[in-house]
């Protein structure tokens, strides 16, 4: 396989079968959907990453930043909006706040949580880095027509704002184990 050639399994839509008496691989029939955009999310966040080392921050640095400066939002609620786990986001503010960029301050509505308050040199930081994320932004989809852009975003939007809105939260039903009798 040479550089730029697509991966062989969205080569064929049944896959290669490597050798005789093997099993096949089930045919699909729609495109892999989770893999374009697991694949595409995961190279975009390595290039939006690598970018912003340009002004010393990491893309959860960026990401908390621009939701703690949207409004008064406590460190859980930015969290979710971030997708990031407790620990994660611990970590992030105090590398924000060790920064100059947040801190932490008594929620003026829950005096048990605290909110994120972001620092003037934490807004210009966030700034610059919004600068770099659309530039990244912007390269990725150079590749396409205006048009296509157009498209590609609002066909996005759609599903992120439709049927891909809400994670699934419930469990599979799991049966209950059998006694050995």
């Amino acid at each position: 396989m040479h550089e730029g050639d697509p991966a062989p399994d969205r080569l064929a839509a049944d896959g290669p079968q490597y050798a005789r008496g093997m099993a096949k691989v089930p045919a699909r029939s729609v495109p892999d959907l989770t893999g374009l955009l697991t694949h595409a999310g995961h190279v975009l966040e390595t290039q939006l990453s690598a970018a912003l080392t340009e002004v010393g921050l990491t893309l959860r640095m960026q990401c908390v930043l621009r939701h703690a400066l949207a409004e008064e939002r406590t460190q859980i609620q930015i969290a979710e909006l971030a997708y990031l786990d407790k620990t994660t986001m611990v970590v992030t503010v105090d590398a924000l706040e060790k920064a100059g960029y947040a801190e932490r301050k008594p929620s003026a509505t829950d005096r048990r949580a605290r909110i994120i308050a972001v620092t003037e040199a934490g807004a210009r930081i966030a700034a610059e880095g919004q600068k770099i994320v659309d530039r990244v932004h912007a390269e990725a989809l150079a590749i396409l027509t205006s048009g296509d852009r157009k498209s590609f975003v609002d066909s996005l939007s759609a599903l992120v704002d439709g049927p891909l809105s809400t994670p699934t939260t419930d469990q599979p039903v799991r049966r209950p184990r059998q006694r050995a009798g």
